[in-house]
């Protein structure tokens, strides 16, 4: 583990560095405050630090503070290390937000034993912050295929869309949804249409581009958000889909059964100020519908629909459709 030494007396400095070196400390050493937080705020900062109380520039408790109300990366366990003593100052140095406090009259096995308890600590919190990324993670994808989850994917979109009409960009999504997929379900049992949605899960991972954004919306149906993409752009990552899932049937463990996908296509318009999500997301679901009706196995896109289609399509099937799950066969 790194550490940090701040200490202005060259003497202390060096005995310091020499005790922790001995007990298999990566060491640093800087000479007064400043120093000492500039190298805390960077990425790769030692995660221990002891400060001196009293050195040039800025001394151990400011630095503490500093350290304290800036949001760091990962937290620093900070002793203060000083030839004060008593209540008062220990006192003022935890306010400040050190961790610990140690007299410069301590022994070499006291500052050994104070160190392995910020290890313990430090272990801990690391444990601590794993965890919460985990879970984290585990809130936002799905636990099936391992895309984003419905909430995570239309989050994703809200700030793509944010992002896109502040910087003047591009943006498209696309609507994709497994042709009879209730077939596979019926025929070969559900155990094995999930196992159709990983493969397909896979396949429009694998067509997409490294920053595009891809959510399972529900049921057998994807929802692909593609940043910087106007509406021919996306439909030619919209072919590569539809090409790289029907390239090759996909194996179950009795039966070998084809796997295609209809897709449809809406790009953000510029001219519609108050364009939003819910807007974009109606368009890519018309033309996914048109895809379904015209055939299966296609990618249509949403300014090549007639004006009429809403009249074609029943209102009974509009109403709350594009949160229904499996409606498309």
């Amino acid at each position: 583990m790194k550490i940090l030494i701040a200490e202005d007396n060259l003497v202390s400095r060096r005995l310091l560095r020499t005790h922790l070196e001995k007990w298999g400390y990566k060491v640093l050493c800087v000479c007064n405050g400043e120093e000492a937080l500039e190298l805390l705020q960077q990425e790769d900062a030692p995660k221990l630090a002891i400060l001196d109380w009293m050195m040039p520039k800025m001394d151990g408790v400011e630095v503490c503070r500093q350290i304290r109300t800036r949001n760091n990366n990962s937290y620093v366990y900070i002793i203060l290390f000083t030839a004060k003593e008593g209540d008062k100052n220990l006192i003022e140095a935890m306010n400040a937000g050190a961790d610990d406090f140690i007299s410069k009259s301590a022994s070499r096995d006291e500052l050994k034993a104070r160190l392995r308890a910020g290890k313990r600590i430090l272990a801990l919190e690391e444990k601590l912050f794993s965890n919460q990324e985990k879970l984290r993670s585990e809130a936002m994808h799905d636990q099936l295929t391992g895309l984003l989850n419905h909430a995570a994917i239309l989050d994703l979109l809200d700030r793509e869309l944010d992002r896109a009409k502040r910087d003047g960009t591009f943006l498209s999504v696309a609507m994709a949804d497994l042709d009879h997929f209730k077939h596979v379900n019926d025929t070969n049992g559900h155990l094995s249409g999930d196992i159709v949605l990983r493969e397909a899960a896979n396949r429009i991972s694998r067509s997409v581009r490294l920053y595009d954004a891809v959510g399972r919306y529900g049921g057998e149906e994807f929802l692909i958000v593609m940043p910087g993409c106007e509406e021919k752009a996306g439909l030619a990552v919209a072919e590569r889909i539809l090409h790289g899932m029907c390239e090759k049937p996909c194996a179950l463990p009795n039966a070998i059964v084809p796997v295609t996908v209809s897709i449809g296509v809406a790009a953000m318009n510029f001219e519609d100020s108050e364009a939003g999500a819910e807007s974009m997301l109606r368009s890519a679901d018309l033309a996914l519908y048109q895809a379904k009706s015209s055939g299966r196995n296609r990618v249509v896109a949403a300014k090549d629909l007639e004006e009429t289609l809403d009249n074609a399509i029943p209102q009974k099937h509009m109403d709350g459709c594009r949160f229904s799950q499996g409606r498309f066969r």
